[in-house]
């Protein structure tokens, strides 16, 4: 073996080495990064039967009741409140008396964004009796509104509204869906 044949054989060596050391290096921080997204976070506080009540200058405002609740704060991007089975809430208006009710089978609070998203199940109901059914709500505490993308059923003394995505404010007075879908005239019973 020549001098020059040699060389070429070292130098394939040394970049076969060089690409090895760097595909292993790869594969290492994508495990590293697999890892860390299979980090458990376990919540900073729980608790069982809960009842919250929030007021603003001494007046009620939302009544808060839940089976179980997990306070996240810790390896998260914003602190959390996860009620896993299940929140039904109850809203008063400036004057103390009860506006609407929320039911749902699985909620999250986020804090900072003052923002509340509840799924499965959802039902809302207003003082004058009108409901509302979906499968996801988001609720924001800041705006008093309620919105949703997904199907939603309103059921009036008078009529069934369907359609799709929503959005109303909390104590469902007001409300527009985006897409309806069909509307049921109900008969009244005399």
């Amino acid at each position: 073996m020549d001098l020059k044949n040699f060389s070429r054989h070292i130098n394939s060596i040394i970049l076969i080495a060089f690409i090895s050391i760097i595909l292993w290096s790869c594969q290492t921080d994508r495990n590293e990064v697999l890892a860390l997204g299979k980090k458990t976070i376990v919540p900073s506080q729980t608790g069982k039967d809960i009842t919250m009540l929030y007021s603003d200058s001494t007046i009620l405002k939302i009544k808060l009741q839940a089976p179980q609740m997990q306070i996240f704060d810790k390896g998260v991007k914003e602190k959390m409140t996860v009620l896993p089975k299940g929140v039904f809430i109850i809203f008063y208006n400036e004057k103390g008396k009860q506006e609407s009710t929320l039911k749902a089978d699985y909620g999250v609070r986020y804090e900072a964004s003052k923002r509340m998203e509840v799924k499965y199940n959802v039902e809302v109901v207003s003082a004058k009796g009108e409901k509302l059914n979906t499968e996801q709500l988001v609720w924001d505490e800041q705006t008093k509104k309620i919105k949703s993308d997904k199907f939603v059923k309103i059921t009036r003394a008078s009529e069934i509204i369907m359609g799709n995505g929503l959005i109303a404010n909390q104590d469902l007075t007001q409300y527009e869906i985006k897409e309806i879908t069909g509307t049921i005239r109900l008969e009244e019973n005399h």
